[in-house]
């Protein structure tokens, strides 16, 4: 099939069937995040809770579409990933790994479910403490939540990814604080959790993209991810990588047994969307990953770290580009904030000041559609506009 025939059969949010999997992904993963937060406590081993959230999507998954003739693929997009402190992404132990979580951590929960390919993904930070968040840690989430909120209001028909890059990195900067380089936002289409249209977190030299106009159906990944340091990720090790995704449009003969074994596995288990090597037989993963990697069959999701004592927040929503405005369908509520910062800006008032709903044309009797119309996002108080958003994805 050429891409042309390709794109002519995707399906998009013109089906109500598409947008009702979007839906049921989204109400899924918002479950299931709840859950992990409701399991980090200090001294919990992060392997253990990274589990019962994939856990919990394969079985909420599993019960849905039981009794159709078409067999529908559904479950985890994206394994869960809980990465502490300085570390920025990707961390979901194998195992035989014993770290645990402490007070007062700071923790960057990451996960995704799909059905039938239709990809609803999540991220949100939590601090391991009772009572408000203050100081930097506070600065550093109401950095991510403001930006998240701007571009929610700029991720629109009409507006360009260059908008959304720029419109970030100034709302950091009102906190003193970074847009971590390297974190692409991605379109999302029907077993593709990585697509072609992108919104760069950091416009620089080495990393370019094609500039791109987002257009009514479309469906977003919106990764927004801030940092107290520099925002430059390091890899430190390699051998911390677990999550990789297979390359569907690679092929090499693999030399080794155990390589060969593994990648049978994958191939038959995970053909498309990203897994955990925790899912895989531990020994034998460890010898096959790496020639699989070297070859470009798989592609590694690397941990990456920022230095030791700098605060990392990451948050990362899926947004539905409805005919009526944007829907955003995953969420979940922040803890009390009281940073030390407060935005004046006038640019980045008048984003927030946007409403998230279209108008229609013809007199104002839809009241209900003014639900999505969250202007109330005030200068200090970031954390309303996140409750409201996530009260009304309840």
């Amino acid at each position: 099939m050429s891409d042309e025939e390709r794109e002519e059969n995707e399906l998009d949010l013109t089906s109500s069937e598409v947008v009702t999997k979007y839906k049921s992904a989204s109400e899924i993963v918002n479950k299931a995040l709840q859950l992990v937060i409701s399991e980090c406590k200090p001294k919990a081993k992060i392997v253990d809770i990274c589990e019962k959230g994939d856990s919990f999507i394969r079985e909420q998954t599993g019960n849905m579409y039981k009794n159709v003739k078409r067999k529908i693929e559904r479950g985890v997009a994206f394994p869960t990933c809980i990465s502490v402190n300085n570390t920025i992404c990707h961390f979901s132990p194998l195992a035989s790994d014993e770290t645990v979580l402490e007070e007062g951590d700071i923790l960057k929960i990451d996960m995704g479910c799909h059905i039938d390919g239709f990809i609803a993904v999540v991220a949100h930070t939590h601090v391991l403490q009772q009572g408000p968040i203050t100081g930097k840690a506070a600065d550093v989430i109401a950095a991510a939540n403001t930006a998240a909120e701007v571009a929610l209001r700029l991720v629109r028909p009409g507006k360009k990814n260059k908008d959304v890059t720029e419109a970030i990195q100034k709302v950091a900067a009102a906190y003193d604080c970074k847009i971590v380089e390297g974190v692409l936002s991605h379109q999302l289409k029907q077993f593709v959790i990585d697509g072609n249209k992108v919104i760069l977190s950091v416009s620089n030299p080495e990393t370019r993209v094609d500039e791109a106009e987002f257009e009514e159906n479309e469906v977003y990944a919106v990764d927004i991810v801030t940092s107290t340091g520099e925002g430059k990720p390091k890899l430190l090790d390699e051998k911390q990588t677990t999550v990789y995704k297979r390359a569907v449009d690679r092929n090499y003969h693999l030399k080794m047994k155990a390589s060969r074994f593994i990648f049978s596995e994958i191939s038959q288990n995970f053909p498309i969307m990203p897994f955990s090597a925790r899912a895989l037989e531990e020994k034998r993963a460890r010898l096959g990953l790496v020639e699989c990697v070297n070859h470009d069959l798989l592609q590694p999701y690397p941990v990456l770290h920022e230095k030791p004592g700098d605060f990392v927040a990451h948050i990362k929503f899926t947004v539905l580009l409805m005919p009526n405005g944007s829907d955003r369908i995953t969420s979940h509520p922040l803890q009390e904030l009281q940073p030390t910062k407060t935005v004046d800006d006038p640019e980045i008032k008048a984003w927030l000041a946007l409403g998230t709903k279209t108008k229609k044309k013809g007199g104002g009797k839809k009241k209900k559609g003014k639900k999505g119309n969250k202007t109330e996002t005030t200068e200090a108080e970031p954390m309303d506009t996140s409750t409201k958003d996530a009260e009304s994805q309840e």
